[in-house]
C-alpha cells in the first residue's frame, strides 16, 4: 500500500480525523541512516506524528518540526514535517538497541529516556510557534499526545506505530482524532470515542490485518456521520540538501581551516544530518570557497 494522509471528519465536523501510512519512507529513514530496530521504531513514530499534526496547517509551507532531547542511550532526535508531504529526520545514536521491554515489544520508552519534548510550527513567516512539554513515557506517540492536550488544549487521541523485522519495515503510520470545541462540551461523545480507542491495541496491527485508512475510519466512525475527504496526499521522504547549501556549510570552517584541510586532505566532505547524503568538495571546490572567503574579507 502507498503511503499516503487522508482526512475525515465525523459527528456533524465535530471530530477531526487524520490517518497516515508510511511505511516505505520509514524503511527509507532506515537505510538511510543504518538504523537499528529500536531507533527505527523511535524516528518512525515521530515522522508520522510531525505529519499528522502538519496535516492541519493552512498555508502551503507549514511545517512542524518535533525535536527529541532526552538522557537514554538514543539521545533523542529531529523531524521535520510538512503539510506538503514531505519528511525528514534523524535520530542522535542510530544504532543503540535494547532488549525488548516487559510486554515483548521494542522499547522506545527505554531508549529514549527523560526529557522534552520541543514542538515548533512554522507557516513560513513570522515567527514560529513553539512549546515544550516534558516526556512522559518517551515512547513518541504518548508524548505528542500529551503536548496536544496540555499546550493546544484539545481532546485528542494519537496512535502511532512501527513493526519492523528482520526484511525491514513492513508497517508504519498512525491515527489522529481530535474532538474539536463545539464538540468537546458533549461528554457522552468523548465517553463513546474513548471506549472505542481502548479497544485499539495499536495502529500497525491494523495495517498488517489488511485494513487500508478509510477502513479504520469506517470502524471508527462510521456510525457518527463520517465523511471522507477524497483527496489522498502522498507522502514522502524528502531532504531539501544539496551540493551547493554543502559548500555553504564548509565556508563556515573559514580560510584557516579550509586551507589545512586543501593541504592535508586535498578534499573535504559534508554528510546531511537529515538524510545521510554525503557531499564531496575536491581542490577547485576548496579554492573557490577560500577565494570566496578572501573576497569577503576585503
Amino acid at each position: 500500500m502507498a503511503d499516503q494522509l487522508i482526512r475525515a471528519t465525523a459527528a456533524n465536523g465535530g471530530i477531526r480525523a487524520v490517518g497516515v501510512i508510511s511505511t516505505r519512507l520509514t524503511e527509507e529513514a532506515r537505510q538511510r541512516h543504518h538504523l537499528s530496530y529500536v531507533a527505527t521504531a523511535a524516528l518512525g513514530r515521530a515522522m508520522a506524528a510531525s505529519l499528522l499534526l502538519a496535516s492541519s496547517m493552512k498555508q502551503p509551507q507549514s511545517r512542524v518540526n518535533l525535536r527529541i532531547r532526552s538522557d537514554g542511550p538514543l539521545g533523542g532526535l529531529l523531524v521535520d514535517g510538512g503539510l506538503d508531504g514531505t519528511v525528514r529526520g534523524y535520530v542522535i545514536n542510530p544504532q543503540v538497541e535494547l532488549p525488548p521491554n516487559a510486554k515483548g515489544k521494542l522499547d522506545v520508552g527505554g531508549a529514549m529516556g527523560q526529557g522534552f519534548l520541543y514542538v515548533v510550527r512554522d507557516v513560513g513567516y513570522g515567527y514560529p510557534y513553539s512549546s515544550t512539554v516534558e516526556l512522559i513515557s518517551g515512547e513518541v506517540g504518548e508524548d505528542v499526545a500529551h503536548y496536544l492536550s496540555t499546550s493546544e488544549q484539545t481532546p485528542s487521541a494519537l496512535l502511532v506505530g512501527v513493526f519492523v523485522g528482520e526484511n525491514g519495515v513492513t508497517a508504519a503510520g498512525g491515527l489522529l482524532l481530535q474532538i474539536l470545541p463545539k464538540a468537546a462540551r458533549d461528554e457522552s461523545l468523548v465517553e463513546l470515542l474513548e471506549s472505542r480507542l481502548v479497544g485499539l491495541t495499536g495502529f500497525t496491527p491494523l495495517l498488517q490485518a489488511g485494513q487500508s485508512l478509510p477502513d479504520i475510519f469506517q470502524n471508527l466512525l462510521g456510525d457518527l456521520d463520517l465523511h471522507i475527504f477524497p483527496e489522498v496526499q502522498m507522502v514522502r521522504y524528502q531532504c531539501d540538501c544539496s551540493f551547493d547549501r554543502a559548500l555553504g556549510a564548509l565556508k563556515l570552517f573559514g580560510v584557516q581551516d579550509l586551507q589545512d584541510m586543501l593541504e592535508k586532505e586535498g578534499s573535504a566532505e559534508a554528510t546531511c544530518h537529515f538524510c545521510g547524503e554525503v557531499y564531496r568538495a575536491d581542490v577547485a571546490h576548496l579554492t573557490r570557497l577560500i577565494a570566496d572567503l578572501e573576497a569577503e574579507s576585503v
